[in-house]
């Protein structure tokens, strides 16, 4: 049987794992365009990767993967040059990967709460609400992030069940109101400039944006699970994008 996207993606990551050759076939070889910026263009730039991994190899445990039409994201956890948390994202042409972007951080310790970056729900629910629950997290972005309409947070957030796995910011409204105040303090404003994509799969909406965190150019993955129409969890990759004499592919970040 034809495997899905969702799980041919799964397949892939898994390769690490596996040393299974067959999910390279999976990609595209004529049209596969990176975004990660510290790997080479196309498939060539994947193999010479894997060709220049550690002895111990690369290690992948894919804790939540998602389909949005001709999209599949991950958030996955790596053995990746040492342990990391990553958000990947793969579009499809014609059942073949076509495009990959990520980003990565590294593992930290639990957050204020006492959570960690990957654990919590993972179960996909109310899948023909995917459409308006992407609404919702885009309008967040815009009109709280974007536009400082802090007043209409609640609008979008929960106030009483909002649980966070940011590394450095508590759950609920005041966990993340307290965490915002403090990086403004130390001048270390953390900014949305444009988002890139939204995409969802039901309850669970993920968005690539790009901004600052202080003066730093900063690529912004922010996972989001959504319940009754408002968001109710939160997980993040928040990483520099590198400055563009270190890239070694030009297809940009986003």
């Amino acid at each position: 049987m034809e495997l899905t996207r969702k799980e041919k993606v799964v397949a892939l990551l898994n390769s690490f794992n596996t040393e299974d050759q067959t999910p390279i076939t999976y990609i595209n070889p004529e049209k596969y365009i990176q975004h990660n910026l510290s790997i080479g263009d196309g498939l060539a730039g994947f193999g010479e990767l894997i060709q220049h991994a550690p002895p111990q190899g690369f290690k992948a445990t894919i804790v939540r993967a998602f389909q949005d039409g001709n999209y599949v994201f991950t958030h996955t956890e790596y053995d990746f040059y040492g342990p990391k948390i990553g958000f990947d994202v793969f579009r499809f042409e014609d059942e073949l990967i076509v495009e990959h972007w990520d980003n990565l951080i590294e593992v930290q310790p639990p957050n204020p709460s006492g959570r960690t970056q990957t654990d919590g729900a993972a179960d996909i629910t109310d899948k023909d609400k995917t459409a308006k629950n992407k609404q919702v997290v885009k309008d967040l972005l815009e009109n709280v992030f974007m536009n400082g309409q802090m007043d209409k947070i609640a609008s979008y957030i929960s106030p009483t069940t909002y649980v966070q796995h940011n590394p450095q910011i508590g759950d609920g409204l005041d966990g993340l109101g307290s965490a915002m105040k403090a990086m403004g303090e130390k001048g270390m404003m953390m900014t949305y400039e444009k988002i890139h994509k939204v995409l969802g799969q039901g309850n669970f909406v993920l968005t690539m944006s790009e901004g600052k965190l202080g003066k730093q150019s900063t690529a912004y993955y922010d996972l989001f699970r959504l319940k009754n129409g408002l968001i109710v969890e939160h997980w993040d990759v928040i990483a520099p994008i590198p400055i563009k004499s270190e890239w070694k592919n030009d297809n940009g970040k986003f």
